[in-house]
């Protein structure tokens, strides 16, 4: 290659765009400003209790202290409180049902809305709609009073588990009903009528025609319900009372001393927390942007 020859594909090379550089510069700064509490987050619950000082706050720890997070974890008798070990079990017994649930309802309302159309469909989608707009504050009242009637073979739904899930799938419904409902929008007509020729009935053509079409639709509506029930805390703390059927959420909330807080404790505990709903973003994100793509929130 001559030097003429090098010269000329240097010149053909695209100038750069000083508006990338800012807007990357920019992009770069809020992403830093975002993850400022999370660095706090982590050197605080690496930290032993004598380091933790708000003069001190963004410095490094010293050394790894892991034993934050055993404390947050196992809980510390003699301090008088529990650890978040028994909670995390609770959180994992009402997210998966509730989440599983509570997809699987919204996709057959969906379908139905979507495909099949029946007298006062237009009314009622609508009127699903307005509960995502219904504040939890407003029925709390009416929700416990429900709640405390509830009694199928035995089981109480009030301070419960089976009453947290009862409460996140029905408030569930409204949105995952009109994420499944605008994603069978999208699917043709065609291969509903093609079904009905074959003679498959309304479960048939769900069962084999529209339910395996459903992955990105399910993907984005679980991602969303695990994440949202995982992280409430008014319904758990409304509905639980005793600390053995509470999630991990109330079980954070608790999770101080007697006397003293040990913010290094607090700031572990917050970690293990929240470390659920990272991973399922940090390994699930791309397929959460796919099933979006895919028609899933288009009206």
């Amino acid at each position: 290659m001559t030097t003429q020859t090098r010269k000329l594909r240097r010149s053909k090379k695209p100038p750069i765009r000083w508006q990338r550089v800012v807007l990357y510069v920019v992009l770069v700064a809020f992403a830093i400003f975002y993850l400022m509490p999370v660095y706090v987050l982590i050197a605080t619950g690496l930290k032993s209790f004598a380091e933790v000082n708000l003069q001190r706050m963004w410095n490094l720890p010293t050394g790894l202290h892991f034993d934050s997070y055993m404390k947050a974890w196992f809980g510390s008798e003699v301090e008088g409180f529990r650890g978040l070990n028994v909670n995390f079990m609770n959180s994992v017994y009402l997210t998966v049902p509730a989440t599983i649930i509570s997809a699987m309802w919204g996709s057959i309302n969906g379908y139905i809305l979507a495909k099949w159309k029946f007298r006062g469909s237009d009314v009622l989608f609508p009127l699903l709609l307005f509960g995502m707009f219904i504040p939890y504050q407003s029925i709390l009242i009416p929700l416990v009073q429900v709640l405390q009637r509830i009694n199928i073979f035995g089981v109480k739904f009030y301070g419960s588990i089976p009453g947290l899930i009862l409460a996140h799938v029905i408030y569930g419904i409204p949105i995952t009903t009109l994420i499944f409902r605008n994603y069978y929008a999208n699917i043709p007509t065609e291969l509903i009528e093609a079904a009905k020729i074959d003679g498959a009935n309304i479960f048939g053509i769900y069962r084999h025609v529209l339910f395996p079409l459903s992955v990105p639709g399910f993907v984005v509506v679980m991602i969303w319900q695990f994440t949202s029930i995982w992280n409430d805390f008014l319904f758990a703390a409304t509905i639980t009372s005793h600390p053995a059927s509470q999630p991990i959420t109330v079980g954070l909330n608790n999770l101080a001393g007697s006397y003293i807080v040990e913010w290094n404790v607090q700031m572990a505990g917050a970690l293990l927390t929240a470390l659920p709903t990272l991973l399922v973003y940090i390994f699930l994100g791309r397929y959460f942007m796919r099933g979006l793509m895919a028609g899933s929130l288009k009206g």
